[in-house]
């Protein structure tokens, strides 16, 4: 299968155009398929690509000097969405230049610019942000909404849930995705109304007997249990999600540094290092978040993923390879599918326009 060729903002992110070329030379070894439209400064792209003779004849460059820093308020980079790298790459989706776009600059702005641009698919209200996250089983857990939307009602916990269903079933091949809400307790009473309205409906039609949605929901999930391996899929706001989102990355750094301070305070503990070796590499690999990067905004009529701004250039890879295995899977036609099988539109709210994108009432988190 031909892929629609990626647009890359190559100047976003904390290391720019170096980590960004190389991160998609190293996915185009891995899928000699891939093309790619190098959205940024020209100069330093061709520079860049001295190291990566193999990227030139899949590449096409879009020179643009301006950049969207990290601090930038999302109302003001949309101001400028016509002039800077991250604007032109979520626009060359728009215009069907590229099939989706990767950036890890801004979260906020490229929320702000990609809901503007592409706006979201009928039958969805708010897109959310999707990611991987690693469990003890073999197969990650998608978790959303990690900061798109600062609060969400029972339908928008409905699409949610939805929309991240149908990711699970393209990168973990799951028939149908166990479903859960976080939530403060697993009992039926527990949480707010959204919530419990959200988890009523979501019960009544994945048990219908022809089939209903193409998932199980299995009731609410507590915080503790998110990285077991028994949910397939976790669904909350934007809000309660960030913060469950960067307390998981802040334990496994606080784990990998214990150990690392564990395994160099003595002659013994280095000895005792070296035994271990083989189980301490594998955690690290396990926790590694470049194994894992790629946020995706579920929702849109297009393909964006968010890759960590500090992502080396194996992350970056991974982010590329996320944005084009949603591409041929076709995504956002899964969702529409399951959004029919539920009567989606009967869940939109009053028209459906694109949430503020200041990060204050709707706007994605940074």
């Amino acid at each position: 299968m031909t892929l629609p060729r990626i647009a890359v903002d190559a100047m976003g992110g904390d290391e720019g155009v170096r980590v960004m070329i190389e991160g998609a030379a190293i996915a185009r070894r891995q899928h000699e398929d891939f093309e790619f439209l190098l959205v940024g400064d020209q100069a330093r792209i061709e520079a860049a690509l001295e190291n990566h003779p193999g990227m030139r004849g899949a590449s096409e460059i879009l020179h643009c000097e301006d950049v969207i820093s990290g601090d930038e308020l999302p109302s003001r980079a949309l101001r400028r969405a016509k002039t800077t790298s991250m604007g032109l790459a979520v626009n060359a989706v728009k215009e069907g230049h590229a099939g989706a776009a990767v950036s890890a600059g801004n979260t906020g702005a490229l929320m702000a610019m990609s809901k503007i641009a592409l706006r979201t698919m009928p039958g969805i209200d708010r897109p959310a942000l999707a990611a991987l996250m690693p469990t003890l089983e073999a197969h990650d857990v998608v978790m959303l909404d990690l900061g798109a939307n600062t609060d969400a009602d029972a339908r928008n916990l409905v699409q949610f849930a939805i929309m991240g269903a149908a990711y699970s079933r393209i990168v973990n091949g799951f028939e149908r995705p166990v479903v859960r809400l976080l939530n403060i307790g697993t009992e039926e009473i527990k949480g707010t109304e959204a919530l419990r309205e959200a988890a009523a409906t979501l019960a009544a039609a994945s048990a219908r007997e022809d089939g209903g949605l193409a998932l199980q929901f299995d009731g609410f999930v507590e915080s503790d249990k998110i990285n077991r391996g028994e949910t397939h899929v976790v669904v909350t706001d934007g809000f309660s999600g960030n913060i469950a989102l960067k307390a998981i990355e802040g334990s496994a750094r606080f784990v990998t540094d214990l150990l690392r301070q564990a395994f160099t305070s003595s002659l013994r503990s280095k000895i005792g290092f070296l035994v271990s070796r083989p189980a301490t590499e594998l955690l690290r690999h396990h926790l590694d978040p470049n194994n894992h990067n790629g946020a995706v905004f579920l929702g849109l009529n297009g393909v964006v993923v968010k890759s960590h701004g500090s992502a080396t250039a194996k992350g970056v890879a991974n982010a590329v390879a996320v944005a084009a295995r949603l591409l041929e899977n076709n995504l956002t036609q899964r969702i529409s599918r399951d959004l029919a099988e539920l009567g989606g539109n009967a869940l939109r709210s009053n028209g459906s326009t694109p949430a503020a994108p200041d990060g204050d009432e709707n706007g994605a988190a940074t």
